[in-house]
């Protein structure tokens, strides 16, 4: 996989990856931005396409820790390979850890496309529906650990989200039959 030296943490939330997306993960090669503040055993794992799941998933390893109040950690989708991702998802962990934790129904600004021309600059933290509960939570040590989906929104549809609520918008991107991992789609508001 690419570490030196794994804790049992690190180890235990992968198994957790593994056995709910039967699936191996690889180690995503990020070494820039300010990675270096996140905790030492914090990666950004990759999941190939398989059978069961036709894109890409990205996610995060570490980004909370044993002693942490609320632990989570997060991914997101791609349909094709973009390893650029890991960069939100670090700036994502680097904020979680240095600034406000994140959680349930926050936003968070990407500070450019999710991917290249896209209209999604921002993430919705939702729960993880396309997996359910058997992602969303797991005991790692004797600590209950939340794993959560980020889904790429638009400027726009944060706006919704502030005035009308997550669930107005859920249903809107339900009524719109949105393609999560489309990154051309149009805003639902």
């Amino acid at each position: 996989m690419g570490f030196d030296l794994m804790t049992s943490f690190a180890a235990s939330l992968l198994e957790h990856y593994r056995r709910v997306w039967s699936a191996g993960l690889e180690k995503v090669p990020f070494e820039e931005g300010p990675i270096g503040d996140l905790p030492a055993d914090f990666a950004v794992m990759a999941c190939a396409p398989r059978e069961s799941r036709a894109m890409w998933t990205y996610a995060t390893l570490c980004m909370s820790q044993p002693t942490d109040a609320e632990p989570i950690e997060l991914h997101l989708f791609s349909r094709s390979r973009a390893d650029q991702l890991a960069e939100l998802l670090v700036a994502m962990a680097h904020y979680h850890r240095t600034g406000s934790p994140l959680g349930l129904n926050h936003s968070v600004n990407f500070g450019r496309p999710w991917l290249p021309n896209s209209n999604c600059d921002h993430g919705l933290i939702s729960l993880p529906y396309l997996d359910g509960p058997k992602l969303e939570w797991a005991e790692i040590e004797s600590r209950p650990v939340r794993f959560l989906w980020v889904i790429p929104i638009t400027t726009e549809e944060v706006a919704f989200k502030r005035d009308k609520g997550v669930q107005a918008l859920e249903e809107r991107f339900e009524e719109a039959h949105v393609a999560y991992t489309d990154p051309f789609r149009p805003s639902v508001v």
